[in-house]
């Protein structure tokens, strides 16, 4: 990357197909280091879908999906396992391994690396749960003994393992009530300043939307209709723009 004005993800004419439907088709989007993106459209509109895109999950139908400037689907094997270890995911329910206790879900990406001993992965594993302001004894539970608050603060150290530069979030405030949302959108939005990450961001809450985004892309009609600075889209006339904003979120996203 070349700094502040580099280009973390590039999608340029992307179209993703499964089965038999388009679900993107000739979509764009460009994110810039340090943009933390908003992303909200209708129900089955392929939000979370454009998210496996990133993550190399979906090979696109047609179209270029670059991660810091290489185009993940055309890198060589190793070089694309090294482009997705410069990014971290925060699923939607937090999708913590249920038979392991909090301190191996998080050191398991550790582990992954097969270059850490165990005292390394036991003092990083204590530095990511203090950096979702977990204590070190937190390590030991179970997740079913978890609140969902903390489920994603877990979930959240463990998108954090590999210090990633590109943060990827579904849903993240989902499920929890308004004030661990709030103070979770703000745990997420003082670690991205400390961090320097990039962030897209899946969300269907208006608070958590305005509390972190500097910026909006709205998905319909496959592909990307408004993108800027938040302000400006959530000013904007677009009818699906007007019922986030006006409430109808729940009904329309």
């Amino acid at each position: 990357m070349n700094g502040a004005t580099s280009a973390v993800v590039e999608m340029r004419g992307l179209s993703t197909l499964i089965g038999d439907r388009y679900v993107h088709r000739d979509l764009d989007l460009r994110v810039m280091a340090g943009q933390i993106v908003g992303l909200i459209g209708g129900s089955g509109s392929g939000k979370t879908t454009l998210l496996r895109q990133i993550l190399g999950l979906l090979r696109p139908a047609a179209g270029s999906v670059n991660l810091f400037g290489e185009d993940l689907a055309v890198a060589h094997p190793v070089a694309q396992r090294a482009m997705l270890r410069r990014l971290g995911m925060l699923f939607q329910g937090g999708a913590l391994f249920s038979a392991l206790p909090v301190f191996d879900n998080i050191a398991f990406p550790l582990r992954e690396l097969k270059c850490l001993d165990d005292d390394w992965i036991r003092r990083l594993v204590h530095l990511k749960l203090a950096m979702v302001e977990l204590e070190p004894g937190h390590g030991k539970l179970m997740p079913a003994e978890l609140s969902g608050g903390m489920v994603k603060r877990v979930a959240l150290a463990r998108a954090l393992a590999l210090e990633p530069e590109l943060l990827l979030l579904d849903e993240p405030t989902a499920g929890l009530d308004p004030d661990r949302s709030r103070s979770f959108a703000d745990l997420l939005r003082e670690l991205q300043r400390e961090l320097g990450l990039t962030v897209i961001m899946v969300t269907h809450d208006l608070d958590t939307l305005a509390r972190l985004a500097t910026h909006v892309a709205v998905l319909a009609e496959q592909r990307i209709v408004e993108f800027g600075p938040l302000a400006d889209v959530m000013a904007g006339d677009h009818p699906l723009v007007a019922a986030f904003r006006g409430g109808g979120q729940t009904k329309v996203l």
